[in-house]
């Protein structure tokens, strides 16, 4: 992977607000790219871990605390660390995330905006930050669609530019929630990722995540994560 696609996408990555939708086998967030409307379930905390591998090599780990009180149930609050490395690169990134959701989805529409900053940690330069609208249409309990579009910053050649994606989720049964999602960077990149998440029933408290994606540039990179979100 070319060193300026590998820090536009890792970006993607961590433009993704840390969030759980209330019905846990539907949930985006976590190591998905592209988020739903929904916060945390008011007066829980989760933290979501997640690693991914880039063919042929480079990496990606992310850990993600949130929470959302009693008081502001629209709100959830949180910070990400993560780090990034590759055959040129590798940096710790450090910031704050917030999401607020304007309307839940069981109104109809689910309507919310996150915002999310990370510096790099040896240098002190702004490493990224995004204001994203996100939407959420649930079509029946078991599929809904999520929608994403906005303004990001990345320290590239492309330093600002419009971020989209959208996302299908499906509850197939036995816990398991199926997701197909499609994003871009405008200029900059497209890709794809499809994916399976458990959320084992007798323990709603946890989700594991298996999912692979692709990145279309001037080359295209697979790249494979797991991933983990752990509630309390």
């Amino acid at each position: 992977m070319k060193n300026n696609s590998c820090c536009i996408f890792l970006g993607t990555l961590l433009w993704v607000a840390a969030s759980v939708f209330a019905s846990p086998s539907m949930a985006a967030g976590g190591a998905h790219i592209v988020d739903d409307s929904e916060v945390e379930t008011p007066g829980t905390c989760h933290v979501e871990m997640w690693v991914a591998d880039f063919v042929p090599g480079d990496g990606y780990g992310n850990i993600a605390p949130a929470c959302t009180t009693l008081e502001m149930p629209w709100l959830e609050i949180g910070a990400a660390y993560a780090h990034y490395w590759d055959q040129v690169i590798s940096g710790p990134l450090i910031g704050p995330q917030m999401k607020i959701n304007f309307q839940p989805a069981s109104k109809g529409v689910g309507v919310g905006l996150s915002l999310n900053a990370g510096v790099n940690a040896r240098t002190g330069e702004l490493g990224l930050a995004g204001l994203i609208g996100l939407v959420t249409i649930p079509v029946t309990e078991k599929f809904r669609i999520n929608v994403n579009g906005g303004w990001s910053y990345l320290n590239s050649d492309h330093p600002t530019a419009f971020f989209w994606g959208g996302q299908v989720e499906v509850d197939v049964g036995w816990d398991v929630t199926l997701m197909m999602e499609a994003f871009g960077r405008q200029p900059g990149i497209i890709g794809n990722q499809m994916g399976l998440r458990y959320t084992p029933a007798a323990h709603p408290r946890f989700d594991f995540d298996l999912l692979v994606g692709t990145t279309y540039d001037t080359l295209s990179t697979k790249f494979f994560t797991l991933g983990v979100t752990v509630r309390f």
